[in-house]
């Protein structure tokens, strides 16, 4: 039998970080000795690869297929090496859960940015690895405060253990109430709720949802802020547009935006993945489903 080749495969991670096994040996770690030092020998049953480890801390990479599944151990047939030392970083991040995607890409973006392979050692010592590592850049369009911006917060939270998703790098896109003023100067500010706390310096500062009497304001707003000042006052007043799904983005950029006008339900658009303003972790989690069928559709752990 001959294994297909998994070298170039982008963003390759195991299925389950049981059936990497760790192996300290003292040779070289060049291909050909790698192979002939493990062709014939054992493995375990669950062993699908192999992470080599010299003195020196030198790591290679290894995928192996045994004769057989079926008794406890079997020997070794096919050997491919997919990361020799020079190009393989070993990370220990205790904090880190190695059985999430996410996880294992953005320690290799932030610890071993120039390697091609990287193999953490995480939570409960814990082993796995990623090849070619290239996660998803996602950008999450947000306007803060709060802060952190709630639905960025949501996914990182949700990334940190999601274990059935591609590899994902979430990337804030974030506006500010100052920012959105600074488009309009006004000597007075309409702001959609209390709740955030938010005051305008330099200027008076209400807030819709206290429903305060008219005052001559420019609305931080967004359709539906107009809409209910409409619905208390009788029109619409002087806005600057502050709905994140109105804001412009890169085409061929995978992004997260929310929209008050959404209630119940997520829509995809252009590339883009729209959640209600105050998602769900349900539906911010379905939201990230729905980004990778679009964006990752073919990716698999192997």
């Amino acid at each position: 039998m001959t294994l297909q080749s998994h070298r170039t495969r982008a963003n390759l991670v195991p299925n389950a970080y049981r059936g990497v096994s760790v192996s300290h040996a003292r040779l070289p770690l060049d291909p050909d000795r790698l192979r002939e030092h493990f062709l014939g020998r054992e493995a375990y049953r669950r062993t699908r690869f192999l992470v080599v480890r010299d003195d020196a801390g030198g790591t290679a990479l290894l995928r192996v297929e045994k004769e057989s599944e079926a008794p406890l151990f079997s020997p070794i047939v096919e050997v491919e090496v997919l990361a020799t030392p020079d190009e393989c970083a070993y990370v220990v991040a205790p904090e880190a859960d190695t059985a999430v995607p996410s996880t294992l890409a953005r320690i290799a973006v932030e610890r071993a940015p120039e390697a091609r392979a990287v193999v953490v050692e995480g939570r409960y010592e814990h082993v796995s690895f990623i090849v070619n590592p290239k996660p998803l850049r996602l950008l999450v369009q947000e306007v803060v405060p709060p802060t952190p911006a709630k639905l960025f917060d949501q996914v990182q939270r949700l990334l940190a253990v999601a274990e059935d998703l591609p590899p994902i790098l979430p990337v804030p896109d974030v506006i500010t109430f100052e920012e959105l003023a600074a488009q309009a100067p006004s000597p007075r500010y309409l702001l959609p709720c209390s709740g955030s706390g938010v005051a305008v310096a330099g200027a008076a500062t209400a807030y819709l949802d206290q429903r305060p009497p008219a005052e001559p304001w420019t609305l931080l707003g967004c359709e539906r802020s107009q809409g209910i000042h409409e619905w208390f006052y009788g029109e619409r007043p002087p806005t600057v547009e502050m709905c994140p799904r109105q804001r412009g983005h890169q085409t061929g950029t995978a992004v997260l935006t929310k929209c008050c006008l959404l209630e119940d339900r997520i829509e995809r658009e252009d590339g883009r993945v729209v959640v209600p303003w105050g998602a769900s972790l349900d539906q911010v989690r379905d939201a990230l489903r729905e980004v990778a069928l679009m964006w990752e559709p073919e990716w698999r752990p192997v």
